[in-house]
């Protein structure tokens, strides 16, 4: 019945109102079925990718410059420049497996319909995507991997999936970490699986993303604040530059592993309430040039002891007699005023040299006006010391400096002293500054990301 009332009315509609139903009508179904025959590429096959990559990239296709060499040698000239006139997103990625070549990913629907019956060697189609890979055996393994039974992805899997589906990111795992950075990857544990998206501006390049430290754990549904973007300028005597509000954040990827922590405590005493109050210590770590010596840098670490002075002497005793079983000495206190420096029984100083008579680092007391005394402990060159800055410049500080984790670092300086990791990309070895924060509290999961690179000119 109440169908019919309604039917029998539509008639008494003025026609102005009938038309303009009518049109409203067509706004929302005519979209709506164009979607469905014609959906928007979306990549679905990145899902299935992403549980066997240590590290995949996004790019924009651009058919205005020239086809990437990727392209060209695993899909040949006359295919690749042919794909390459459709705009869209393309992806290579690393394997866990293989002999660290890249594979190439790019849209099923950017081939003809020739080339998608004959596609290139090495290659195999995974839903949307063509994936190629650099050699038959990882074209094997691939396959052999996706064909077996896969649950879809959790956690920040989800969320990276969503930005390599849209626009330039990068999503990495902890394989494809510790590629990239080699031996000082466990410095990184918070960030040990992300992501992060890339807006080049100008000379320099933005991103943004988050990380975790485990990898696959559920994050849906957590936010944390970003971090601020204070962008610090850092010092021309500076290589390198971290800080944050506790060591914990620098240390916890060596400090959890028992091969490590077993070592700490059987030859320098340090155990777990040790390990505990140099965890929660707020830090600020540089890294500075030397110019003559037996040392290319020397490295300067900052601590915030708060009322934990007592617990760091106590720390510091407890590594003299180790240190002097190793055959090294303690040579006298770099000579400074009375308000620079503390040395006492309470807070001992110490200047480790070996037997050549080479400082190889120590560790003194920092006082400045309107702070608490500041532990500094250097390897190599005491750079920190009161010929390089007075009582009132005595260096950052990292009690005030760091609420959060940020990382600043000059690049190309490091790399001209082969103190960079060799295979990371050449565009951040030739860049000037790379600076990244990290909010969110350390006992958080999730580690929002941003920063920049900053070249003097692009090339």
């Amino acid at each position: 019945m109440a169908r019919q009332t309604a039917a029998q009315g539509w008639p008494n509609f003025p026609s102005q109102l009938r038309a303009t139903s009518a049109a409203v009508g067509l706004l929302v179904i005519l979209p709506a079925l164009s979607l469905s025959l014609f959906p928007r590429p979306r990549a679905q096959g990145l899902e299935r990718l992403l549980g066997h990559a240590s590290l995949l990239q996004s790019f924009p296709v651009q058919p205005g410059v020239a086809t990437p060499p990727l392209w060209q040698q695993l899909l040949g000239p006359q295919l690749a420049n042919q794909a390459w006139n459709r705009p869209g997103l393309w992806w290579q990625f690393w394997a866990e497996h293989g002999n660290g070549q890249p594979f190439l990913a790019i849209s099923w629907a950017a081939l003809s319909s020739q080339a998608q019956r004959q596609l290139p060697a090495n290659s195999l189609r995974v839903d949307d995507l063509l994936v190629v890979a650099p050699d038959p055996l990882s074209q094997k393994l691939l396959g052999g991997e996706l064909r077996t039974k896969q649950r879809r992805g959790r956690g920040l899997d989800q969320r990276c999936l969503g930005r390599l589906q849209q626009q330039q990111s990068v999503y990495w795992r902890p394989a494809g970490l510790g590629a990239l950075l080699g031996p000082i990857a466990p410095l990184l544990q918070r960030f040990q699986q992300g992501c992060m998206s890339f807006e080049l501006q100008g000379n320099q390049l933005l991103f943004s993303g988050e990380s975790t430290a485990t990898e696959g754990l559920w994050v849906d549904g957590l936010r944390a604040s970003s971090p601020s973007n204070s962008s610090k300028p850092l010092d021309a005597k500076v290589l390198l530059e971290m800080g944050g509000p506790g060591l914990g954040i620098l240390l916890d990827g060596l400090l959890n592993r028992q091969l490590v922590r077993q070592p700490l405590q059987d030859r320098y005493g340090l155990g777990a309430a040790q390990l505990a109050v140099i965890r929660k210590t707020p830090f600020v770590l540089q890294l500075r040039p030397v110019a003559k010596g037996p040392f290319q840098a020397a490295l300067q670490l900052h601590l915030a002891v708060g009322n934990q002075r007592r617990a760091w002497a106590e720390i510091l005793q407890g590594l003299r007699q180790p240190l002097l079983a190793q055959g090294l000495s303690d040579g006298p206190a770099v000579p400074s005023s009375p308000s620079a420096t503390i040395r006492s029984n309470a807070l001992p100083a110490a200047q480790w040299r070996n037997g050549d008579g080479v400082l190889l680092g120590g560790w003194r007391w920092l006082v400045q006006a309107g702070r608490d005394p500041e532990l500094l402990v250097f390897l190599g060159p005491d750079q920190a010391g009161p010929d390089q800055a007075g009582p009132d410049q005595a260096g950052p500080d990292p009690a005030g400096s760091y609420t959060q984790t940020e990382l600043r670092l000059r690049p190309a300086a490091l790399a001209r002293l082969n103190l960079l990791p060799p295979d990371l990309p050449a565009a951040v070895q030739r860049s000037l500054q790379l600076e990244l924060a990290a909010g969110g509290a350390p006992s958080q999961p999730l580690s929002p990301l941003s920063g920049r690179l900053q070249w003097d000119r692009l090339r």
